[in-house]
């Protein structure tokens, strides 16, 4: 990712170089749903496992056998192409009969499980994911103790909750997209939503930089808007107190900061000065999403890892870990180790 920035990172320097997805089932990521199945309806939800096959790609096969609509066909979350992963899909049954799901084939896909639900599976809908991940390295083992410390602050203190390489595409190249979109350039529907949530995330993760560097990433400050764990709701804190200090400390709260846009509340205005200092570089970035008509959001600044486990191989090192939706795997291994 030469052309993107080498955000900073919260808990030292990286312990060794590492491969990740060597081979497909190295990088095995299952999706977290709870859900109470009606039994009845008209939509079939499935249990797919998919093998180095991307989301959309395994949408279309399932709407292509269904014989219906691509906007009949729910998902809860885009899975990572280079992996074993096992995601839930709905898709609208086109008559009483439903589809024979024993018929369907596709390279790389199975259908681990079929129900019948009511509602069609909607975007976010999903708990968090799953995953275990092999580091590969020739150099990981002489390092048992640091990782065994830096595994121990993880799990204590998260990490800090940048957008993955994956949001920017091959070389940051869904940002320069972005900045042709802002210059006149029309794209599809689907090309202009990913153009703006890459430039969005740009600068979120400026913004996390910035707050990494100077140690307030997993403080809360006066003013600020406050994430509720596990939710989407925010407020906004005034006044530091002890009670607020202590609810950061269990992460029962987050400090927060800006998805650029407009027509959404920043905090107060020593919070906004610091997070245009963080994005005073890309100037043509705001402005290009306030002209487009975005509206501002907020994320949490820092992620809670959950069941961490890890377990050292010869040449591998073993993660197993939780994290909830919207979060990204590279972001806890880049804590770790420098990827090759």
């Amino acid at each position: 990712m030469s052309n993107l920035p080498d955000w900073a990172r919260a808990l030292g320097p990286t312990l060794f170089m590492a491969r990740i997805r060597s081979a497909p089932d190295d990088f095995v990521v299952t999706e977290q749903l709870e859900i109470e199945f009606s039994n009845d309806g008209e939509h079939d939800w499935l249990r797919v496992e998919k093998t180095n096959a991307n989301t959309h790609w395994v949408t279309e096969q399932l709407a292509k056998h269904a014989g219906i609509k691509l906007g009949d066909v729910g998902y809860a979350g885009l899975k990572d192409r280079y992996a074993v992963t096992q995601q839930w899909f709905s898709v609208r049954r086109p008559s009483v009969d439903g589809t024979d799901w024993q018929l369907f084939e596709a390279e790389g896909v199975r259908i681990v499980e079929q129900q019948l639900h009511r509602r069609k599976l909607r975007r976010g809908a999903h708990r968090g994911n799953a995953f275990r991940i092999a580091l590969r390295g020739d150099d990981i083992a002489p390092h048992r103790e640091e990782i065994a410390e830096r595994l121990a602050q993880i799990k204590s203190r998260g990490v800090p909750n940048y957008f993955g390489e994956q949001r920017f595409g091959r070389d940051g190249g869904n940002v320069d997209l972005g900045r042709s979109l802002f210059s006149g350039r029309r794209l599809t529907r689907n090309k202009r939503s990913i153009a703006l949530s890459a430039v969005r995330s740009f600068l979120f993760n400026e913004i996390l930089d910035s707050r990494v560097r100077d140690g307030s990433w997993e403080q809360i400050l006066p003013g600020e808007l406050v994430n509720l764990d596990g939710s989407g709701s925010v407020f906004s804190v005034n006044e530091v107190s002890s009670e607020i200090i202590a609810r950061c400390a269990a992460f029962d709260i987050h400090p927060t900061a800006t998805l650029w846009g407009s027509q959404a509340p920043r905090g107060t205005d020593s919070v906004a000065s610091l997070e245009n200092a963080a994005t005073a570089p890309y100037t043509e970035l705001c402005d290009g999403l306030l002209r487009v008509g975005v509206n501002a959001s907020s994320r949490p600044l820092r992620v809670r890892v959950q069941d961490l486990r890890w377990e050292l191989e010869d040449d591998a090192l073993w993660l197993e870990f939780l994290l909830p939706k919207g979060a990204f795997a590279t972001t806890v291994l880049r804590e770790i180790t420098c990827l090759s």
